[in-house]
Order: structure tokens, then C-alpha cells, then sequence
């Protein structure tokens, strides 16, 4: 049984059927009456009105055309506009991704009156098109995309060519003018103009809601600091045949992040034929057991806590052995230190001692306080949580003491060093530029008593312990080394590293002075002759921290002015002491 499915007909169809049958029925009268010549005249008349009403249609939508292209499909911009985003800018204007107007390639197989010569001529003007897709929208039985992003120029000159059947429809390609510079941070975004990684993808709502005012939206970073710490850390990368890299520039006060690198890195331009490994914003989503950076937190906590002063005594002539393992120390000193000697020779049985005198409560307490028990708090997506202990027993707060059974992201360990360096207020980062003159807008983790000492302890960690090679003449870095021993197979390889180093500049003048904090970190660096064979973090990751600074310094205005801590002055733990603010 079948059943009749009821037809639908617009007014205007019926109307003109009711035409045609009624000039065919005057059509037969006419032949009846034998009058010839007014069906002549008749037929005449109606060519004339099908030639008359064919012609006020393509009036009609030549004119829609020309008066509401935008408003239509079919190609026109408003196939596009709905996917514009705002310019991207660092914060000093200097573009960093952009809309451009491309064109989009199609092809009607229907309209080609010779399939070898458009072939040929295809595969001439686009080198880089693929035989197989050609050749299947040559097969194909409609009017078919081909390939985009054509510019302007190379749309004029395909469409100079003349092929029947070859058309174009504009559309709106993403483009990044600096290629790699700040890929990680920029990030990309698709064909339809959604963000997908950086801060494309973090701002993309930012970001497309400005496009219709053509407005620019600035991020944080100083192109010119952003240089220079790719240029130093991708030259140490190589040179330590590294399997990668993370470099971080953030102003303390504001948490603004003036500059970040990964290596590998990728061109956003062309981010799908990326190796994956080189997607990754290693600052961000990666997490690092960070070594003996971490004994800044430490030693800060033990001194706000008043567990001790920076004369304050850890018995550190023997190793310490608990819970069925053994903590040495890699610079061993064999005797008693005061809290100072401990961080510049980065003892890992003193800072041990001292976290175990302050406690595990203390030690959360105040690792929870510098963000180190969360992902750091920034806009970037990408932003990873930390792998933490299962269990805040001794073992695990003597570990982290020293950087291991903790692992951060190094965006993470940035702005809890801004907390330490800022006067003790914990700033969220930022990839958004902060209104000049800002201060210091969070929650306040540890006393300006407490900052100012470790300023100091840290300064004089670059002139006397062990971060001597990140020294930038007249410019007052101070620092912590960092040499962590990965898990391989469930165990610390000794000779596999991530070496890293924090410093700070300038140590000296007001808590309130401008104020910066640079990381560079090297995943699995190897030893060179310049080295000696040594990957830790002073001989690897310390020198790239102290070209980085020297160059960046004029940029930030920082004026170079005479050391105050002569190299070659020793301290006791009583002069020492007076650091305690």
C-alpha cells in the first residue's frame, strides 16, 4: 500500500501555471476560429514575457547582490565574518597574529571543457597541491573546495589564466608575522576562528568579541625580552643537546609574564605539521621535580615560621639516614652550617633538617601559601596540576625540601618566587599587560622581613655559592641552582638531570622597586668541554640566566651600577645574621 505524500507549491509557481494554461487555451481557440494570425500574435507576445520577466530576475539579483552581499551566503563576507579576530599585540603594540583576507579555491568539474590542460595548468601555478585531491575533484559531480589560503596575488594570477569552472571565495586566514617567536604563548587557532592553544584559545572570547570595533588585544610579553630569552635558550638547548627547555621573564610585582619560551617550538603558521612534542608549552603543562630551586621555599618557610635565622646551626658532617634511605649532600661541606652556608652550598642534609624541624603542618602550610599544591593561577588552558605526595609523612617532607617528590610547573615555581621577592604578597601571573604603577595585588604569604633576607641570601648565593656563573656585572643577581636526578624505571638516575636556575634582579633598593625573576631550565642536559662534563644547573642553566639578564636589563630600565658585595668577601654566620631584616 502506498500512500500519497502531499505536494507543496509556492503562489508565485501556481500563479504562473494558471498563465501558461491560459494562453494555451487561447493558443486553441484561436486555431478553431481559423484565426492564424492571432495565435502568432499570441505566441509572439508570450516570448517576449518569458524573455521580459527572465531579465527583471537577474535584475533583481544582481541588485540583492551588490546591496546585501554581506547579509548572504554563498561566499561572500559573511561566510567569514563571523570567525574575525582582534589583532594580537605584545605590550608595546608590536603586532603578533593577525587576520588577513585569503581566498579559497573551488572547482566544478561541470564547467571544464578540457580536464588535461586544467590538470596541467593546476599543477603548474600550485606546486604544493595534491595530485590525488585534484584528480578527485576532477571526478567529483559538484563544485568542490580545492584548496585555501591563497593570497590576494596568487588569486589574481590563477584567475588570469582563464580556466572555465576554476572560482574563488574569500575567506579569513590567521596569520602569525614572527613565525616561532612566542609560538607557546600566542598559541592558534582553526580555520573557523577558534582559539585552540595560548592565548588564542585562553582569550578567545576576548578575542573575537573585539573584532568588530578593530581593536587590538595585548599580552603582557616585551617582544624585545621575549628575543632575547628564546635566542639564550634555545642556543643552550642545543649546545647541551637538551630534550627541552623552558625560559620565563615575569615582572614580581604584577605577575605580568614579560616573556616565556619552550623548546622545542613550532610555527603557529603552520602548527599542523608540528611534531606534537614541539606543541608543547613546556612552562605550562609540563611538571618538573625542580631540585635545590625549591630550598628557596624552604629556607624562606623555616625563617617567616621562626623555626630559625639565617645563623641558626643543622649539623650537616654526616649523611642522613631515615626511613630506609640515605641523604647526602652533592657539594659536601662535612660540618656544621649555619641556614645562610646551607643555601649557598645547597646542602640537601641541612635544608632536610630544617624542614623537619619546622614540621609537616608548617611545610604544607606554607608550600599550599606559595601555590606549589595547585596549578599555577594564570589564563593559559594549558596550565598543569602538580604531582604531589600521597601521604605528608617526614620522608616526603624531606624530599621536597630539596625539590624531589614534588613536581610543579615552572609557571608555578615563578609565581611562588614572586611571592618570596615582592615584599611576601602572592600575585597570580598574568598574560595581560597590568596598568603601569600597579602593585602588589594578593594575598600577603610571608613578611617583608622575610623577602629582604632572602633577597640577600640570594644575592650573595651568586657572588659566594654556587650560582656564580649567572652573575650580570652591575646589575645585582641573585639566585638558586637547581639539579634534580630524574626517575628512570621507578628509580633517580643520577647522571639524567633537569638543571635549572632562578635568580632575581636587582636584589637591592626598596621591596617596592621594579623587580624581575628569571628562570631557564634544561630537561636532560648533556656536559660539554666548556663544562668539564658537568649538566647541573650552575654550569648549564646559570650562564644562559646571566646573558638573559645582562640583555634584557636596559630594556626593563634597570640601571647598572658597582656590586655592593665585593666577590671576594666571606661572611660568618654573625654578620649573616643582620640579614634577618
Amino acid at each position: 500500500m502506498s500512500l500519497a505524500h502531499p505536494t507543496f507549491e509556492a503562489p508565485g509557481w501556481r500563479w504562473l501555471k494558471d498563465r501558461f494554461w491560459g494562453l494555451e487555451r487561447a493558443f486553441e481557440r484561436a486555431r478553431a476560429a481559423g484565426r492564424a494570425e492571432d495565435d502568432t500574435r499570441i505566441r509572439i507576445f508570450f516570448v517576449l514575457a518569458l524573455f521580459a520577466a527572465g531579465f527583471a530576475t537577474l535584475a533583481v539579483g544582481a541588485t540583492r547582490a551588490a546591496l546585501f552581499s554581506d547579509a548572504l551566503g554563498g561566499g561572500g563576507r559573511g561566510a567569514y565574518a563571523g570567525a574575525s579576530r582582534a589583532d594580537l599585540v605584545d605590550r608595546n603594540g608590536a603586532l603578533l597574529a593577525a587576520d588577513l583576507l585569503h581566498y579559497g579555491l573551488y572547482l566544478d568539474p561541470r564547467e571544464i571543457w578540457d580536464t588535461a590542460e586544467t590538470r596541467r595548468v593546476l599543477m603548474a601555478a600550485l606546486p604544493n597541491l595534491s595530485h590525488g585531491r585534484l584528480e578527485r575533484a576532477l571526478r567529483a559531480e559538484r563544485r568542490v573546495f580545492l584548496t585555501g589560503g591563497l593570497t590576494p596575488e596568487a588569486r589574481a594570477r590563477i584567475h588570469a589564466l582563464g580556466l572555465p569552472g576554476v572560482t574563488f571565495e574569500p575567506e579569513e586566514r590567521r596569520v602569525y608575522p614572527l613565525g616561532q617567536t612566542a609560538a607557546h604563548l600566542i598559541g592558534f587557532s582553526d580555520t573557523g576562528g577558534k582559539g585552540l592553544a595560548g592565548a588564542e584559545l585562553a582569550l578567545n572570547d576576548t578575542v573575537r568579541e573585539a573584532a568588530p570595533a578593530s581593536g587590538n588585544v595585548a599580552l603582557s610579553i616585551d617582544l624585545r625580552v621575549q628575543a632575547a630569552l628564546e635566542d639564550e635558550l634555545f642556543r643552550a638547548a642545543e649546545a647541551h643537546q637538551a630534550k627541552g627547555a623552558v625560559g620565563i621573564v615575569t615582572n614580581v610585582h604584577t605577575g605580568e609574564i614579560l616573556g616565556v619560551a619552550s623548546y622545542p617550538t613550532f610555527d603557529p603558521n603552520v602548527a599542523g605539521r608540528a611534531d606534537p612534542e614541539a606543541l608543547i608549552n613546556r612552562a605550562a603543562a609540563s611538571v618538573y621535580e625542580m631540585g635545590s630551586t625549591f630550598k628557596v621555599f624552604t629556607v624562606a618557610l623555616g625563617l617567616d615560621s621562626g623555626t630559625a635565622t639565617l645563623a641558626t646551626t643543622f649539623d650537616a658532617r654526616a649523611p642522613l639516614v631515615m626511613a630506609g634511605r640515605t641523604i647526602h649532600d652533592y657539594h659536601a661541606e662535612n660540618k656544621v652550617m649555619s641556614v645562610a652556608d646551607i643555601f649557598m652550598h645547597s646542602s640537601n642534609i641541612g635544608t632536610t633538617k630544617l624542614a623537619l624541624q619546622a614540621g609537616s603542618e608548617t611545610v604544607q602550610k606554607y608550600y599550599r601559601a606559595f601555590g606549589l599544591l595547585s596549578a599555577a593561577p594564570v589564563e593559559l588552558n594549558e596550565s598543569a596540576r602538580p604531582i604531589l605526595p600521597r601521604r605528608w609523612d617526614d620522608n616526603a617532607v624531606a624530599s621536597s625540601s630539596f625539590g624531589h617528590a614534588i613536581s610543579v610547573s615552572p609557571l608555578a615555581l615563578a609565581a611562588g618566587m614572586g611571592a618570596i621577592l615582592n615584599g611576601g604578597t602572592y600575585v597570580p601571573l598574568t598574560i595581560r599587560p597590568v596598568k603601569p604603577g600597579a602593585g602588589p595585588q594578593g594575598t600577603r604569604v610571608v613578611s617583608e622581613a622575610t623577602s629582604r633576607a632572602m633577597l640577600d641570601l640570594m644575592r650573595i648565593n651568586v657572588v659566594r655559592g654556587t650560582g656564580g656563573k649567572a652573575n650580570a656585572p652591575g646589575l645585582r643577581v641573585g639566585g638558586k641552582t637547581g639539579s634534580a636526578e630524574k626517575v628512570i624505571n621507578g628509580r633517580y638516575a643520577r647522571s639524567t638531570l633537569v638543571s635549572s636556575f632562578a635568580a632575581v634582579f636587582p636584589t637591592d633598593g626598596p621591596l617596592e622597586a621594579d623587580r624581575y625573576f628569571v628562570l631557564i631550565l634544561l630537561d636532560e642536559p648533556k656536559g660539554t668541554r666548556e663544562t668539564y662534563g658537568f649538566a647541573t644547573g650552575g654550569w648549564t642553566a646559570a650562564p644562559p640566566a646571566g646573558r638573559v639578564i645582562d640583555r634584557i636589563g636596559p630594556f626593563l630600565g634597570v640601571e647598572r651600577r658597582p656590586d655592593l658585595i665585593p666577590v671576594d668577601k666571606t661572611f660568618t654566620p654573625e654578620q649573616l645574621g643582620a640579614f634577618e631584616g
